[in-house]
């Protein structure tokens, strides 16, 4: 028999809608394992526990709700079960997916994060399908570590490696994983691997592991480029590291052509001049680069290669959170965790 620990969180997999209004019910979560059950005769062969040690819509999540979820979890020892199934809402299920994965590292077992794009109760809601994978993928002890099992409309479920899924598409409830290189996909009640460098990760097959405490810093400001972008509104009182978002190109502007405050390359100035190291993403290391890129670099700014945002802005928190000299930061930023370099 398959022990599997489901940990309900809220989010629209945990909602109902009422006029006109969704938000979280105490009665969805059991919901959920029931349409499981009412689809699959397996309960012989699984046993699910739960607990709920929180229930939220995603977008009101703060990452002190990750030391909540993480000390949850490993109340009930991990290690003590076949798998682990976290519902999560979407709209921030890849930063989630990001922080689980880095922390849980060197977890023996699978862990999944299970999200609906509408509530169970609507006839279009791919929650029982992701959880059905999430059930499948550890009965059949896939892999350990930390996944996304997620079924866009249309088309074939997918599974993701936690630190590669990207935020859902904007107008779209659809998941991918960067470069659109999921780990595996599912159908008819089968895995088939997709791509083979996500299949051992780092923590697990060395061996090794890092003893990390759940400190996320708050510390980190996340900044988006667009067009106007107007470093004079930001206060940096509070902040001990930026993290820069950076154009399909790994770009941003480093002209003064438009006026100092518009400059990437001004404000990195200004964060050296404060002590506050500026740190970019996303972007593929290679041999050229564009001109804009090679000044900020120059400037001082530091640039986290090969890793999307959200992993990028995730690994920098606890890489704050967790550490205080340089040297330690810089190296845990720069080691392959949890699989998230591509």
């Amino acid at each position: 028999m398959k022990n599997i620990l489901v940990v309900f969180t809220g989010g629209t997999i945990g909602s109902t809608a009422a006029e006109g209004t969704i938000n979280t019910s105490s009665a969805a979560s059991s919901k959920l394992i029931q349409q499981f059950w009412r689809h699959h005769n397996d309960q012989q062969q699984i046993h699910f526990s739960a607990i709920q040690p929180l229930r939220i819509l995603s977008e009101n999540l703060a990452p002190c709700v990750w030391q909540t979820l993480i000390t949850a979890i490993e109340a009930q020892q991990p290690g003590q079960h076949d798998g682990i199934i976290i519902t999560h809402g979407t709209d921030t299920l890849a930063y989630t997916a990001a922080a689980l994965s880095f922390y849980f590292h060197a977890i023996k077992i699978p862990m999944l994060l299970v999200s609906s794009d509408y509530p169970l109760d609507d006839t279009r809601a791919n929650g029982p399908l992701n959880f059905m994978c999430a059930v499948e993928f550890i009965v059949k002890n896939c892999q350990a570590g930390v996944f996304v099992p997620y079924s866009n409309q249309q088309q074939t479920t997918q599974v993701h490696s936690g630190t590669r899924l990207a935020c859902s598409l904007q107008l779209s409830g659809d998941f991918f994983s960067v470069q659109g290189k999921s780990f595996m996909q599912f159908e008819n009640r089968r895995f088939s691997l997709l791509n083979a460098s996500t299949k051992s990760i780092p923590g697990i097959s060395s061996g090794k592991s890092l003893q990390l405490k759940a400190n996320f810093s708050e510390r980190i400001l996340m900044i988006k480029p667009y067009p106007g972008l107007n470093y004079a509104h930001f206060n940096l009182g509070n902040t001990d590291a930026v993290l820069h978002d950076l154009y399909h190109s790994g770009t941003a502007c480093a002209t003064a052509q438009w006026g100092e405050n518009y400059s990437l390359l001004e404000f990195i100035k200004r964060c050296t001049e404060q002590k506050i190291k500026v740190y970019l993403a996303p972007a593929i290391k290679s041999p050229d680069a564009y001109q804009s890129t090679r000044a900020l670099i120059d400037q001082g700014a530091e640039m986290i290669w090969n890793m999307s945002i959200e992993a990028a802005y995730v690994k920098l928190m606890l890489a704050y959170g967790n550490f205080t000299d340089a040297q330690q930061i810089m190296a845990f930023i720069d080691s392959d965790i949890a699989g998230e370099h591509v």
